[in-house]
């Protein structure tokens, strides 16, 4: 029996390995393990690793990697110690990981150096800030890679990368997307005490290459959604650096009726609430990923999303408080015509399908861990 260990550090990440955590434990053929870090481990962020617990999820392992201040790089070192003395005791077969956190990175550091397969989970994709680095850091130290689209691969190729080790699987956050799997919204609205009829979605997170300015964009944002008079549901940012900033402008909403403030939401209940808001509003992936799926308007503010698909549901606005009241207002008249907004290919909601028939074929497992740079050839 093979040992696979997926390695999360944010509740973002474990939307999208979920369904492949799922079809794996649930395979006699495997023995699935979770190493719990990050985020889930703050109770500030809403402790998400009990949400792993409530999923019915066994063999997961709770590990503290973060500081009292945020530092990237010290957040790596700890999770790179941390997860080497686990898979020492472990000893897997396969490492997943996903995405572009330093957890991921991490991952990735441990498993090529100590010569376990990794599998990297939506590489090749393009977005900008320090997540791009990293992500494209955790390509380079992973084996195998489970890709969004065709575009995606042809961007690893480019990085040097071996196209037999490239698998199109689309994302897997479509596996859980369907909304005859979600919860009712009343149930979900009453879960949270939401007691608005209407209201929109914000999510603001740090653009670490951009610290210096993050209190003033942070404060940009608190005013644009005060002045605008519309109701809210506000998610904390992710840990990054430059959190810290972000929640403290947050402070100046206490008490506000109109704004309802959450560390966490658990993944399909958030998709509830997403699929039947007004639009989504700040710098959150949510609005060009999965916002689009259900029709729902995006408002994008600043760079963090910059070269990432150009949808036409996707608005854009700087970070300046008439800016962002402007692209909120234009929604009044702002239609969407077309019966399929998604013009950018992120899979057909069948990736734990994909992934376990690679899982067990001969091919995948036949990888080689020595990796060589692929030339490309015209």
């Amino acid at each position: 029996m093979k040992k696979i260990v997926f390695l999360t550090g944010t509740r973002a990440d474990f939307g999208k390995l979920k369904s492949l955590i799922k079809i794996s434990q649930n395979s006699e053929a495997y023995e699935t393990h979770i190493f719990a870090t990050g985020m889930h481990m703050n109770s500030k962020y809403g402790k998400t690793v009990d949400e792993i617990y409530k999923a019915g999820f066994k063999n997961i392992y709770q590990y503290i990697n973060h500081d009292t201040v945020a530092h990237m790089d010290r957040t790596l070192a700890k999770t790179i110690d941390g997860f080497s003395l686990y898979i020492n005791e472990i000893k897997p077969d396969l490492i997943i990981i996903h995405g572009d956190r330093v957890e991921a990175l991490a991952g990735a550091i441990v498993g090529s150096l100590n010569n376990i397969l990794v599998a990297h989970i939506e590489g090749g994709e393009i977005s900008g800030t320090i997540d791009e680095l990293i992500r494209h850091a955790v390509s380079k130290m992973s084996h195998i890679h489970f890709v969004t689209n065709d575009e995606a691969k042809g961007r690893l190729v480019q990085l040097g990368e071996r196209s037999d080790a490239i698998f199109v699987i689309g994302s897997p956050d479509l596996d859980l997307m369907n909304p005859k799997k979600l919860p009712a919204l009343d149930f979900v609205k009453n879960y949270y005490e939401i007691g608005y009829d209407d209201y929109a979605i914000a999510l603001f997170h740090p653009v670490t290459t951009e610290y210096d300015k993050i209190a003033l964009y942070a404060k940009q944002f608190v005013d644009a959604l005060v002045k605008s008079d519309r109701n809210y549901i506000l998610i904390y940012p992710n840990n990054d650096l430059g959190s810290a900033e972000i929640l403290n402008e947050y402070k100046a909403l206490k008490g506000n009726d109109k704004i309802r403030i959450y560390p966490s939401i658990r993944f399909e209940y958030f998709l509830t609430l997403l699929m039947n808001a007004e639009y989504i509003i700040g710098n959150s992936s949510v609005g060009i990923r999965e916002a689009p799926y259900y029709r729902v308007p995006t408002i994008d503010i600043g760079t963090r999303q910059n070269n990432r698909a150009k949808l036409r549901s996707v608005l854009h606005a700087e970070h300046d408080v008439q800016s962002i009241l402007d692209v909120i207002a234009s929604l009044d008249s702002f239609t969407l015509e077309d019966t399929h907004l998604v013009d950018h290919d992120f899979g057909e909601g069948k990736s734990d399908i994909l992934f376990m028939k690679l899982l067990e074929s001969k091919e995948m497992w036949a990888i080689d861990r020595q990796k060589q740079f692929q030339e490309l050839t015209s």
